[in-house]
């Protein structure tokens, strides 16, 4: 059984959770499908950008014909409608407990840390902050008229400590800074006691490790292969349907760029090169993140073999299996 039930177990979980975890491009989906396949699990996705319907594309969300077993957490919400890592934190246990009871895995894929760490560490969210708050839609209204960058020099002036820890273009949680303002703490100071949260749900992190020069070439192919899937046609569906404002305010990359293409304020390569290089940098981020975590058990992966991935992801569980035992 797990170490320390009572403290580390709050769903009561007879599995342990795999967690898939690493940047874009890695190859975490993937293995997630075919260790889940192998393994007789489902899967959760923790993709921030992926949950909303109609962005397929340009988030690589799998096709149904792709994926090999059930998956839990693509189109939840419409673009625009609010969401956060609190209601995904809620969304992915209830998904636990559901696969659990079924005598099935639970594996957690994405590349949205925080949303990764919420579902399993011991994060208390205020309740009820997605609807009738003031101060998200104020900063959120200013963002949409003046831009990101314009939101960011304004909390940089107001606490610099905890813009520097935040990407200009992220409006969540530059916004979300703002709201810990004026709730008289900060974003600098949550984000060191997020060191100190305790893991509250039984998991194996598996991370797949890419060199810097390869994932930026796997990104640019990926992008490339987006714009001939017609990511370009995804954006201007989405724009038809009243959506600009949502795109533009996104952190979902490739589609505010592609607003300027169909508008004309940007030729279609310079929206193209910009995908790419936003897409490296998040990339970057991403890895930084997660290098940090210390119970990522990491696997080499510059060869985007996923058949040989998925067999040393399970030497791992394996030996994580009979560690288990014999401390039972």
């Amino acid at each position: 059984m797990f170490d320390n039930l009572a403290s580390q177990n709050i769903l009561g979980l007879a599995h342990e959770v795999i967690c898939i975890v690493g940047p874009t491009a890695s190859g975490k989906t993937a293995l997630a499908n075919e260790l889940a396949y192998r393994l007789g699990g489902e899967v959760v996705s923790a993709d921030s950008m992926q949950i909303y319907r109609g962005m397929d594309i340009g988030t690589g969300k799998p096709s149904a014909s792709e994926l090999k077993v059930v998956h839990y957490g693509f189109n939840l919400v419409d673009p625009g409608e609010p969401y956060s890592a609190a209601l995904f934190q809620e969304f992915a246990r209830t998904c636990f407990k559901d696969i659990d009871a079924n005598n099935k895995t639970p594996f957690l894929c994405g590349g949205t840390g925080f949303y990764v760490r919420a579902a399993i560490d011991g994060y208390d969210f205020p309740a009820g902050e997605q609807v009738g708050n003031d101060v998200r839609n104020r900063y959120g209204a200013f963002a949409r008229e003046k831009g990101a960058q314009a939101l960011w020099e304004q909390l940089h002036a107001k606490d610099p400590a905890s813009a520097a820890l935040i990407a200009p273009n992220d409006i969540k949680r530059v916004i979300r800074a703002f709201e810990l303002i004026e709730e008289g703490t900060s974003y600098a100071r949550q984000h060191e006691s997020l060191k100190a949260i305790p893991q509250v749900v039984p998991a194996l992190l598996i991370g797949l490790a890419v060199d810097a020069e390869i994932l930026n070439a796997r990104i640019d192919a990926r992008v490339d292969a987006m714009m001939e899937r017609g990511l370009l046609d995804e954006v201007k569906c989405l724009l038809s349907k009243g959506l600009r404002d949502s795109l533009c305010a996104s952190q979902a990359i490739g589609y505010k760029e592609l607003v300027g293409v169909i508008e004309g304020t940007t030729s279609l390569d310079d929206a193209v090169a910009t995908i790419k290089l936003a897409t490296h940098r998040f990339g970057k981020r991403q890895r930084t993140w997660f290098r940090k975590d210390k119970r990522i058990n990491w696997l080499a992966a510059n060869e985007l073999d996923i058949e040989e991935l998925a067999n040393k992801a399970q030497t791992i569980i394996a030996g994580r299996e009979e560690s288990r035992s014999m401390l039972a």
